[in-house]
């Protein structure tokens, strides 16, 4: 009879896993310099965001425990989670944005230091985003939050044909309003209130009318440069820029950012405030540390931006000075699933989503700009190694700018050969696996060892990513249930149910 866990392995690639020696003599396991730092490999384990940090952004003991255990895995870097720059609440998410974090990011390093005897590099990834609000129950929208105009009473008149809306008092307006059918709601409010109603509400880079937001190119540089000198006063070896996904340096970025004083509408507009927030950085931090970024490959969004000018992207940091590019796709809010109401929309649930995080069901690649593998055709069809092909061709770029930047890819790539293929033909200089290392954080060390037939493959079925759509402390199903009795309780999720780190 066909196990669950033979069934998941049938989808995935099959693969050859080396002995000690053909490891040993590998591209992909061979060192590599990242700005004046050497890492002993060329194995990276990208952010992700456990859910593990406390209520008001601390490291925890949870924390350390979870990146502990990568490190005894060995990897050549990590790159811990999405970590805020302001000091202002979050929830549950690191943050840098006053001295207060420092000592226990000072303790992380240390503790990632000593797990892998001083092989892993350290590097944080900073971030920064706008409000987004939960999807609001629809009466109280309408008869609280909704912004009755002029604008909006001739609308709903035209569509009624009634002109008595224009006359008729804001709290009766309101309450016909909340007796409409969705159909009238669609064509009388305006497409940002529409949104509102039925997504949340969500600020953009391009609301110049809010104060805060139009202020965001003279008050980032500083936020994100002060967050980096605290990173390198905690003793971590890097940071890495988040210019990726649905925030705050990817919206300025896209080619959506249609703002009109210079730090929008063109490509020279948009890379503006990016190239200005490298800049703060890179003369706030001293010359060994490294500062790199993630931007997108392609947003997977109409109209937004796509590879031929993410090229363009890459390669005019790459000019200011990046010590490296980490490469990634999708995960935008412009196509996002709509949540339920009570809960935010959540940027990797829509086709742009599925792209930045693809799963063995995926099907061909289609979307609006995509660049399809002519060297791995399979790769257009399946979640492995989908995305190397948008490194591939920004690191061609790159280099025909005379220029050694090293370039990371990612998504779907989780056995030997997959990532010896991509250093063997330049495809990028380091391979990023999260989801395999959270299934086993052991994997890369029975890799060196010979061991592959050991490892604990990931099934790509996402189970990890559904836990982060609902903030709940991410695991792997191959494990969380693993000699749950013997787990101490500050290590198990706060419901009790599941281990939080790997056996």
């Amino acid at each position: 009879m066909t196990s669950p866990h033979d069934k998941h392995l049938s989808r995935l690639p099959v693969t050859r896993w080396p002995s000690a020696d053909e490891a040993a003599r590998s591209r992909w396991l061979s060192p590599l310099s990242v700005g004046r730092l050497t890492l002993a490999d060329r194995t990276w384990i990208p952010a992700m965001v456990p859910w593990r940090a406390s209520d008001d952004g601390f490291v925890t003991p949870a924390v350390l425990a979870w990146y502990r255990r990568f490190a005894v895995g060995r990897p050549a870097a990590i790159v811990v989670e999405a970590t805020g720059i302001r000091d202002v609440p979050s929830g549950p998410l690191l943050r840098i944005g006053h001295d207060r974090f420092v000592p226990g990011l000072r303790e992380l390093a240390e503790v990632v230091r000593e797990a892998s005897g001083g092989r892993t590099k350290l590097f944080i990834q900073l971030i920064d985003f706008l409000a987004i609000k939960r999807r609001p129950e629809r009466a109280r929208f309408l008869e609280r939050f909704l912004v009755i105009d002029e604008a909006l009473r001739a609308r709903l008149s035209a569509h009624l044909g009634d002109d008595s809306f224009m006359r008729m008092e804001e709290s009766s307006l309101r309450a016909a309003l909340v007796a409409s059918s969705d159909e009238v709601l669609a064509n009388v409010l305006s497409p940002r209130d529409h949104e509102s109603l039925t997504m949340g509400h969500r600020e953009r880079v391009t609301d110049t009318h809010l104060a805060h937001v139009r202020t965001l190119p003279t008050v980032l540089p500083s936020l994100f440069a002060e967050a980096a000198a605290r990173a390198e006063a905690a003793g971590l070896d890097g940071v890495e820029l988040h210019y990726a996904h649905a925030y705050t340096m990817a919206s300025f970025l896209s080619r959506t950012n249609t703002r009109d004083d210079g730090y929008g509408a063109t490509l020279e507009g948009r890379l503006r405030l990016p190239r200005e927030v490298l800049a703060a950085v890179r003369a706030r931090v001293s010359e060994r540390f490294v500062v790199g970024a993630r931007i997108l490959g392609d947003e997977v969004i109409a109209g937004g931006t796509h590879l031929e000018e993410a090229i363009a992207i890459g390669r005019t940091l790459a000019e200011d000075g990046l010590d490296y590019l980490s490469i990634s796709k999708g995960g935008r809010f412009e196509d996002a699933a709509q949540p339920k109401v009570g809960h935010a929309a959540y940027p990797y649930t829509g086709p742009s989503g599925h792209e930045c995080m693809p799963t063995v069901k995926i099907g061909p690649l289609a979307h609006e700009g995509a660049h399809l593998d002519a060297r791995v055709p399979s790769r257009n069809t399946s979640a492995f190694g989908r995305n190397v092909s948008l490194a591939r061709e920004i690191r061609r770029a790159i280099r025909e700018a005379g220029l050694s930047t090293p370039v990371v890819t990612a998504g779907g790539i989780a056995t030997y050969e997959e990532a010896e293929d991509v250093v063997a033909h330049e495809e990028a200089d380091l391979v990023g696996a999260a989801r395999q290392a959270i299934a086993d954080p052991d994997w890369l060390e029975k890799v060196r060892r010979g061991e592959g037939h050991a490892v604990r493959r990931c099934y790509f079925t996402n189970y990890c990513e559904a836990l982060d759509q609902h903030h709940k402390e991410v695991t792997c199903q191959q494990w969380d249930r693993e000699a749950l009795a013997d787990v101490p309780v500050p290590l198990r999720s706060k419901d009790g149910k599941r281990r939080l780190i790997a056996p």
